[in-house]
């Protein structure tokens, strides 16, 4: 099927599209459970057709409503020697969707890549593996059979994110682990990921920070205030929380639980830990979202505002300070090396009454564990 008239004369600019072959000359369309994730799990044989000679190395398939970092991917792949084969993706946030497909296999709205060579073994084997799984619906899992039967189980890399969750996604999002983030789905089931935005602008603002310093994008940084009882925790180009407590790094790690699961049904929910929402003034962070971008002498500054009040008395344990006059946060940078970023810590100072410069560095061998 050609593209709809409302999207024709097909732009210059954009890819050339290709029709698939027509599914119904195969002797098991009759049978099939879902004709279309076939169709659409099969590009990769039409796709291989097309380029077996050019030196491609990788092929990385996402959904069309998934965010995908392109450069981020690129950089994770280059740890993989790309002459094995390699199938490389990441299960659901969630243990029923597991539960109810496969724990072993890379969802396909997270996005998943593989190799040439294991690409090249399964295009000859394609076919027959879909007549012999014809029964299954979903074609990631599809691709999961088809691959444990040519011997390539999953390598996990937990930057792609299926999104198998509803509502507000920013608990998530503001302690992301540190490693680079690779893609984002199911945007039409989630709450746009800046407050007062829309689903389509929350995306081009976040993709502003993307598009100066992607391979930062989300990573935690945390620093102490000690003489203000302050805690910071920097999501780099996305939010700035600010506890009015001291709190370790393995506590914040957890995401504070903003969002539901995809799936009802009883806990346990998630492949990992979370922390409820807290009206405790001692627990619930000051939040800051991402407001700009501007690279400067080797080092890219991002700003924070507070988008909402907090609504809440100040902590009165141990002599701890009110955050509620600060309303801005710069965060000072360095531009990503070549060879990638370490976990970083940061230090804080002040700039007028309602603002805070914070700048981030190589953590102290004690700072990692403080």
């Amino acid at each position: 099927m050609e593209p709809l008239k409302e999207f024709q004369p097909w732009s210059p600019t954009l890819p050339p599209y290709k029709v698939n072959e027509d599914l119904k000359k195969l002797r098991i369309y009759p049978k099939l459970a879902n004709p279309v994730h076939v169709r659409i799990y099969r590009s990769i044989l039409d796709t291989y057709r097309l380029k077996q000679d050019d030196g491609v190395r990788w092929y990385v398939m996402g959904d069309d409503d998934s965010l995908l970092f392109v450069d981020n991917i690129v950089d994770v792949l280059t740890k993989y020697d790309h002459t094995k084969k390699h199938y490389i993706g990441t299960f659901s946030e969630t243990i029923k969707s597991n539960v109810r497909f496969s724990f072993d296999m890379a969802y396909g709205g997270a996005g998943y890549a593989l190799s040439y060579p294991l690409v090249e073994s399964l295009v000859t084997k394609l076919d027959e593996c879909i007549e012999r799984y014809h029964f299954i619906w979903a074609g990631d899992q599809l691709q999961s059979f088809c691959l444990a039967d040519l011997g390539a189980d999953l390598i996990p890399e937990i930057g792609f994110h299926q999104i198998d969750l509803h509502g507000d996604l920013s608990g998530l999002l503001s302690s992301h682990p540190t490693t680079p983030l690779l893609s984002l789905h199911h945007f039409e089931s989630v709450a746009p990921l800046f407050p007062n935005m829309s689903r389509p602008g929350s995306v081009l603002h976040i993709m502003k920070a993307a598009n100066v310093d992607q391979s930062r994008m989300l990573q935690q940084s945390i620093c102490h205030v000690r003489d203000k009882n302050w805690t910071f925790s920097v999501s780099w180009g996305y939010s700035v929380h600010i506890y009015e407590n001291i709190f370790p790094r393995s506590y914040l790690k957890r995401p504070i639980e903003t969002f539901h699961p995809w799936l009802k049904g009883r806990p346990p929910f998630y492949m990992f830990n979370t922390r409820p929402v807290s009206r405790d003034p001692c627990e619930a962070p000051h939040w800051f979202f991402f407001d700009s971008v501007e690279e400067e002498k080797g080092r890219v500054v991002t700003s924070y505002t507070r988008k909402f009040p907090r609504n809440m008395t100040s902590c009165s344990f141990f002599g701890n300070i009110s955050a509620d006059s600060l309303a801005w946060i710069r965060v000072f940078s360095p531009k990503t090396p070549k060879e990638g970023r370490k976990m970083e810590c940061c230090d804080v100072g002040y700039y007028g009454a309602d603002v805070v410069d914070m700048r981030l560095r190589d953590c102290r061998r004690d700072e990692i564990i403080a």
